[in-house]
């Protein structure tokens, strides 16, 4: 009776499991099936599809680049170290992933009118400006890099590291030889989920980049202008290759031996 009531409840979860996935390949599928391949590549080589491509492929990787700089040593500082309001500080860092996307912008938006911000755009202008994508897609693509390494240091052993310490490194020196090796796969991972979230930034980058044609559009926003003008095919088109995309950057993560 237990080995029945047993394989009923894997069962279960199973179809529930299927239920999902079902769910979603109707959901692609029907996306796929809408248009035709021919009317795709026509879309995808139009002008403002190829600039927005373009964009998107480069500052996704600035600003995955920046995100593994920064996740690198704050993922080895909260596993590493021990001190009074971590926890606290462990949640702050999450804010970026719970936030709604258009406050994130807006935020942005704001802090960029303050005097602060003033004199940080005299040097760098960031709103509504190519640098202000980059931006958008790096302060949320951040958080997700930091959990990827943070996760990556916290299955990772200290003790070769501490045995280096006794040895005579710096703690620098023992993050620089010892542990960066040991996460290369990690960091790899790491980069490759800040890629992936950047391509698929929205909200932040309509509200502080804003959407110009030939200027700021990414993927993102081109899905949202072809769908404000009706061009269903257009935004169908896009939204496969952006698929494509996230697929071929989900095999990269797994072949890292990463989860998201």
């Amino acid at each position: 009776m237990r080995l029945n009531r047993s394989n009923f409840c894997w069962l279960a979860l199973a179809l529930i499991t299927a239920g999902y996935l079902l769910f979603w390949g109707l959901l692609l599928g029907a996306t796929a099936t809408y248009s035709t391949p021919d009317s795709w590549l026509q879309v995808l080589r139009s002008p403002n599809i190829l600039h927005a491509t373009f964009l998107s492929l480069m500052t996704c990787t600035i600003a995955a680049g920046f995100a593994l700089l920064l996740a690198v040593p704050v993922g080895y500082l909260m596993t590493r170290l021990e001190f009074r309001g971590k926890s606290w500080l462990d949640a702050a860092l999450d804010i970026p992933i719970i936030l709604p996307p258009l406050v994130v912008g807006l935020c942005l938006l704001i802090f960029f009118q303050t005097k602060i911000g003033k004199v940080i755009e005299m040097a760098i202008p960031f709103t509504y400006e190519v640098s202000g994508v980059v931006l958008a897609q790096f302060v949320v693509a951040a958080a997700f890099a930091i959990r990827t390494m943070r996760g990556t240091f916290q299955h990772l052993s200290a003790r070769p590291e501490e045995v280096a310490l006794t040895l005579g490194c710096t703690r620098f020196q023992a993050l620089w030889h010892v542990a960066l090796p040991a996460a290369r796969r990690g960091m790899v991972g790491a980069f490759c989920v800040a890629w992936a979230r950047s391509l698929g930034e929205f909200g932040p980058i309509l509200v502080f980049a804003g959407a110009t044609r030939m200027k700021t559009e990414v993927l993102p926003t081109t899905v949202w202008l072809e769908l404000s003008v009706g061009n269903l095919d257009a935004a169908v088109a896009v939204s496969l290759f952006m698929v494509l995309l996230a697929v071929l950057v989900l095999v990269a993560v797994r072949a890292t031996g990463e989860k998201v």
